[in-house]
């Protein structure tokens, strides 16, 4: 069986090497989680911080669709990615990006919850958010934005992806006050937190490689 499976294409053995079908069941299945995690927070009127924090912000302001906005936040991003890390690292972060938002806007018509706290919303939420991120970047993808600065500054100069992304969420969190109450703000800097936490603690680059 095991040489059947090398013969076929369908994985491979190397830590570092993917094959196609690899790639894309990271990819679908890296969305599928970090859209739930997205529905869990939007779910309980929650943001979060980086380029998700920025669309759910516009989300809530406009009463727009929050996929639209995610998907529109990132596009700037994509420039840095083709110039520092790379088409393949682009085109499998714009893939990803635009299954979360599809996933994220067909989510309601698929789950829904009578009832939903929201410190767990933020806590559930943001560890969800944190297993999508590593699943996408074991396939050398992110969810765009400051992920892919916080990304490449990890592999070029040693700086945690992480804690670049909480610096940019800092922020985002501050102008969160001018549009949702301080509890709700107060939860979502927890999600932000189990977010970063998580990956700053799991995403090593002695583990698996992202950029090449």
């Amino acid at each position: 069986m095991p040489q059947l499976s090398k013969v076929s294409g369908f994985w491979n053995t190397s830590a570092t090497h993917h094959t196609a079908v690899e790639d894309f069941q990271g990819l679908l299945t890296g969305a599928m989680v970090s859209s739930l995690g997205f529905f869990l927070l939007g779910k309980a009127g929650l943001l979060t911080g980086g380029t998700a924090g920025v669309a759910f912000l516009l989300h809530y302001v406009t009463n727009t669709s929050f996929g639209f906005w995610f998907f529109l936040v990132n596009l700037p991003f994509y420039y840095l990615s083709i110039r520092k890390v790379g088409w393949d690292f682009t085109i499998k972060t714009f893939v990803a990006i635009g299954l979360t938002s599809l996933i994220t806007e067909i989510q309601p018509q698929l789950l829904g919850f009578d009832k939903l706290n929201p410190i767990w919303a933020a806590v559930l939420g943001g560890l969800l958010l944190g297993y999508g991120l590593l699943a996408l970047y074991r396939h050398r993808a992110s969810l765009g934005g400051v992920g892919i600065l916080g990304i490449y500054l990890q592999d070029r100069f040693g700086i945690r992806a992480g804690l670049v992304q909480m610096t940019f969420d800092i922020g985002v969190l501050i102008a969160a006050f001018f549009v949702v109450d301080p509890f709700i703000v107060g939860c979502s800097v927890l999600s932000a937190v189990v977010i970063n936490l998580f990956v700053t603690i799991n995403h090593r680059k002695d583990r698996y490689i992202v950029l090449r």
